[in-house]
């Protein structure tokens, strides 16, 4: 049993009332375990992009919270999330990373499952267990799954409201970050694999600073110095450019579900800025899909995202469009999964040059990203001291101007808005995490007659 139980987080090791949060919840041994259980086995959780697992019998692992899961297209074209666990003795059922298969089997005793995730095959049915064993009671345990927009979504609560529902109000935010350069919705791919590596930090620190840290950019002046965009330019992206250029509003955006996002909103139409000048199939593929997403979206169009986070561990990058996942790997170290996307129908040249960008960018190998660690593991140390840890950290920045629905109604639904820089997406995600952390813990149904 966790510590947690008297705990008090709203208010407490979470007070926003005074823009302070106690760095007990980075590093709290009893504060992780209930986050697993009050958080992890309660959110939706991103999974894998449906262009994963393409064919019939296409798998690859994925991870819940610290558990290892497959993500599989059954024989029949269907989504399935499983816990990677044999139910004889826990053992995992699959052991590669990705692949085709019809079925898994447990090393162990050979336990097979199909699949759809049912038990059908049992050493010793009929000498050991007499026949008496019930197969259709024990196959694998399997999550609740969305996929939206081709991203695929897991749950373990069925009491969890439906994901459309628990995106709230942030879906139109991730609409734009599922669409097309052109504006529509269709098929994008991912490609070169899953990045995976580890940060000497907790989980929540990538979350949070995805979600709304606008102004870390100290931390990355020497990556400003270097060409780095997709363009082979100085900078860092693509809106670089174009920012310069135009008169917009920097935003926060936060939902009152504590999921947040960032961009911009262009004062006035902006006119297409010519980047790839050098590379005649890219630049004309561009512009051919700027001047597609002016006319189906219209005034709309003004509105460029640069990424956010949906609560609790994922967070999302415009452009070159990417998915990280922080795994929690206890509250000093995070696993960090990542994934890259390029319009499935765009040329290889195209395809190329967004692939080029993001190994220079993201990933363990980009220089972004390698500030980025640098900072939160630096961060993680500083929370742990006996000294430090006395004293909270200050979450107060722009507190009391928050602006509901602004600049403009259309931006959806009940969300608040703060330009340039503040703090106010930071503290919407950890009164999220506060409320779901004062919820009861699960208790275990007792045993039924029949089991």
């Amino acid at each position: 049993m966790s510590g947690g139980g008297a705990r008090r987080y709203t208010g407490g090791l979470v007070n926003l009332d005074k823009g302070r949060i106690s760095r007990e919840i980075f590093t709290g041994q009893a504060i992780y375990d209930d986050e697993l259980e009050r958080i992890f086995a309660r959110s939706w959780l991103f999974v894998g992009h449906e262009s994963h697992v393409p064919e019939p019998g296409d798998y690859m692992l994925g991870r819940m919270g610290e558990e290892s899961v497959i993500f599989n297209r059954d024989r029949h074209g269907r989504l399935h999330v499983f816990l990677n666990n044999c139910r004889h003795r826990g053992m995992r059922v699959c052991r590669y990373d990705s692949g085709n298969s019809r079925k898994f089997a447990c090393p162990f005793h050979a336990w097979v499952f199909s699949d759809e995730g049912e038990l059908i095959g049992v050493p010793k049915l009929e000498s050991g267990y007499h026949n008496e064993l019930d197969r259709s009671q024990w196959g694998l345990i399997e999550a609740c799954v969305a996929s939206y927009h081709g991203y695929v979504f897991a749950c373990w609560d069925e009491e969890t409201p439906a994901f459309e529902d628990y995106l709230g109000d942030l879906r139109f935010y991730f609409d734009d970050y599922c669409e097309l350069p052109d504006g529509t919705h269709g098929d994008w791919e991912a490609f070169g694999g899953v990045f995976k590596w580890k940060v000497p930090c907790n989980w929540k620190f990538g979350a949070e600073n995805f979600g709304g840290d606008y102004y870390h950019n100290p931390s990355h002046a020497s990556v400003d110095a270097v060409v780095l965009s997709p363009a082979g330019t100085r900078g860092r992206h693509t809106y670089d450019t174009v920012s310069k250029t135009r008169a917009v509003h920097k935003l926060n955006i936060l939902t009152k579900e504590g999921h947040n996002a960032r961009g911009e909103l262009f004062k006035d139409d902006y006119a297409y800025v010519p980047t790839y000048q050098e590379m005649a199939v890219v630049e004309d593929y561009f512009r051919d899909c700027y001047a597609k997403r002016q006319a189906k979206l219209g005034e709309k169009a003004r509105w460029y995202g640069h990424g956010g986070t949906i609560f609790p561990n994922v967070s999302y990058s415009n452009g070159v469009q990417s998915m990280g996942t922080w795994h929690p790997s206890g509250p000093h170290e995070t696993e960090i999964w990542r994934i890259f996307l390029a319009p499935k129908s765009a040329p290889d040249e195209v395809k190329n040059v967004l692939r080029h960008y993001v190994i220079r960018y993201q990933g363990p190998s980009g220089l972004t990203e390698q500030d980025d660690m640098e900072n939160w593991s630096s961060a993680h140390q500083g929370a742990r001291g006996t000294i430090a840890k006395r004293h909270d950290f200050h979450y107060g920045m722009g507190m009391g101007h928050e602006r509901k629905g602004w600049p403009v109604s259309w931006l959806g639904g009940e969300i608040y808005a703060t330009e340039d820089v503040s703090e106010q997406n930071q503290r919407a995600y950890y009164g999220r995490w506060a409320r779901d952390m004062d919820r009861p813990p699960f208790q275990r149904k007792p045993l039924q007659a029949a089991e």
